[in-house]
């Protein structure tokens, strides 16, 4: 097994190092909070760096999840960043959801870098079963691979550098749309007075059917948002997602709008609930 390194423990960052420790690696990990690096060795084994550069020394790999593109600059190309650190021939491998300039501008920096943003959320990280969408050339998909496969169910590689981001963005305009439908569908069957449950049996094998129905539409008819996705970070994906679209010329009419919805829920106080939450907007009638 190989001497890895990975930056970020957050809700994904952190099970996600877990699996490659459980899988045999050497895991080096950091995290800017020292007591969240400190807490996932106690758990795990390996060793806490006090910096990225001297997590990414002799690592074969270096995986990132870490917040938006300027933590992702910070700890790559900052002063203390894990780019300098790196042996030639190791693969650098960015987790985050972030914009496709910067994927592109780190894989112009090395020869061995993947954009590979993930879907599958807290849960898929916690099992192990995330599908993970790659930019980037096929030597370094191919040397990053290995690696991945300890905690995903499904690895793609979709294209060159920014293809992994750009595919992200794809994937949640298409969950911006369909929780939207759902939530008017829900709010729908209530005006109705019909039977929730029986409704979701009856259209879920159809083809209404999707995972945001057979999984969401339970719990936003409970009203249960406190866990799953933030809002606050599908705001920041289609916000990226908006300007990509600025950028090649696609029309996004729908995914704006739902922006829009998103953030009246987060103005009244919503932006840690799931992406579910988007329901709590449209009155119960």
């Amino acid at each position: 097994m190989a001497k890895v390194a990975f930056l970020g423990l957050g809700v994904m960052g952190a099970p996600m190092a877990g699996h490659l420790a459980k899988a045999g690696h050497d895991v080096t990990v950091f995290n800017r909070t020292r007591a969240k690096a400190d807490a996932w060795v106690a758990a795990n084994g390996g060793r806490a760096a006090a910096s990225p550069a001297e997590a990414a020394e002799g690592a074969a790999a270096v995986f990132v999840c870490v917040g938006n593109d300027d933590d992702l600059r910070q700890v790559t190309l900052g002063e203390q960043g894990c780019f300098a650190a790196m042996a030639d021939d190791a693969v650098f491998v960015d987790h985050t959801t972030v914009s496709a300039a910067i994927a592109r501008e780190l894989a112009g920096e090395r020869a061995l870098v993947v954009d590979a943003p993930v879907s599958g959320g807290q849960a898929g990280a916690e099992a192990g079963k995330l599908s993970v969408m790659c930019g980037g050339s096929a030597a370094a998909v191919a040397a990053a691979r290995p690696f991945m496969e300890a905690y995903s169910a499904r690895i793609v590689h979709v294209g060159e550098a920014g293809a992994g981001q750009t595919t992200k963005m794809v994937n949640q305009i298409c969950i911006a749309g369909v929780l939207q439908g759902v939530s008017e569908a829900l709010r729908f069957a209530q005006a109705s007075d019909l039977d929730l449950g029986k409704v979701l049996e009856a259209i879920s094998g159809g083809a209404a059917q999707s995972w945001q129905l057979v999984n969401r539409w339970p719990t936003m008819a409970k009203d249960e948002f406190d866990f799953g996705f933030a809002i606050d970070w599908m705001r920041k994906d289609l916000g990226l997602t908006l300007d990509e679209a600025k950028r090649n010329g696609a029309l996004l009419p729908m995914t704006a709008l739902v922006d829009q919805f998103y953030a009246e829920v987060q103005q009244a106080g919503g932006g840690r609930k799931d992406t579910s939450a988007l329901v709590t907007r449209l009155p119960k009638g």
